[in-house]
């Protein structure tokens, strides 16, 4: 089962016509990343103090689904889609607001991330196993409320990063071999499905080069409205920007709601890449973009 769900979500990434930017053959994803965890890692259990009581386990979003005698959860299938060059470059060339062709993959792009979780919960289905997309299942909800603040009931990032995919960065986003630029998708199955790996003793930080050696910051250059510090993301003043401002002024120019920003996971060294120096000792590494 582990062989087909990556091979047919693979296919779908690269083949569905819904990946596509309209009227192009050009995507808005490459070839994804694909991990599993195990629905009983402690890690989903610590996610209850670290974000907060209201953050959902993989236990209670299939309970909720299929009831507890039926609901099981034993996997949670997780993907990266990491955004393509051609769009990268063209963020990277911004200083205030995204380019059209990143706002486009926030928006319809994210389209497609919803289609490929319903693929992947219908194609487990027509083998008899249950399945379940958190964003999905009617028990995803925003939350505000401490101590992570903006915050969420299920987060594909966390998710990700329970099945190998990657560690956090100062600007909270997912750090994974094919860099920070990207979108997260998650499904729950009762099949079981070997673990992927986490490195050993790594850091929940250990892929960001200023958590690891102490350098680069250049996420805080990048951000417009100073949303970033070496203290960490202020998310609300994130938030504003992103669903205030910009929706306001490009969402109109691009005639779509959800622009997103990116300006933190473009010209930065871990775009595309984990960044070289992060295995290093702090001080030992140069920073270079990938």
């Amino acid at each position: 089962m582990e062989q087909l769900l990556r091979d047919e979500i693979r296919d779908y990434v690269l083949e569905s016509p819904d990946n596509r930017f309209p009227g192009s053959d050009a995507r808005y994803f490459d070839e994804p990343l694909i991990g599993f965890a195990a629905a009983r890692d402690p890690l989903f259990s610590q996610f209850i103090t670290v974000i907060g009581g209201y953050h959902l386990t993989p236990a209670e979003i299939m309970e909720n689904c299929y009831g507890a005698v039926l609901g099981e959860a034993v996997t949670v299938i997780c993907w990266v889609l990491p955004i393509t060059r051609s769009t990268r470059e063209g963020n990277r060339r911004q200083e205030r607001t995204p380019s059209r062709e990143w706002a486009f993959t926030r928006a319809h792009g994210e389209q497609f991330n919803t289609f490929l979780r319903m693929f992947v919960v219908d194609l487990l289905r027509q083998y008899g196993i249950q399945a379940v997309a958190p964003l999905l299942s009617g028990m995803w909800s925003p939350v505000r409320e401490e101590p992570s603040g903006l915050s969420s009931t299920w987060s594909e990032r966390h998710a990700a990063y329970v099945a190998g995919l990657g560690t956090f960065s100062l600007n909270d986003g997912l750090i994974t071999e094919k860099g920070i630029a990207h979108r997260c998708g998650s499904v729950i199955t009762d099949t079981p499905i070997p673990p992927t790996p986490r490195r050993e003793g790594a850091d929940h930080r250990g892929n960001c080069l200023y958590f690891s050696q102490g350098s680069c910051g250049l996420c805080i250059q990048r951000c417009p409205v100073g949303a970033i510090s070496w203290q960490g993301h202020d998310k609300e003043k994130c938030r504003e920007y992103v669903y205030g401002e910009l929706r306001a002024t490009v969402g109109q120019s691009y005639g779509i709601m959800e622009t997103g920003c990116g300006l933190c996971q473009t010209r930065v060294p871990c775009e595309a890449c984990i960044p070289p120096g992060t295995g290093q000792k702090k001080g030992e590494g140069q920073v270079s973009l990938c």
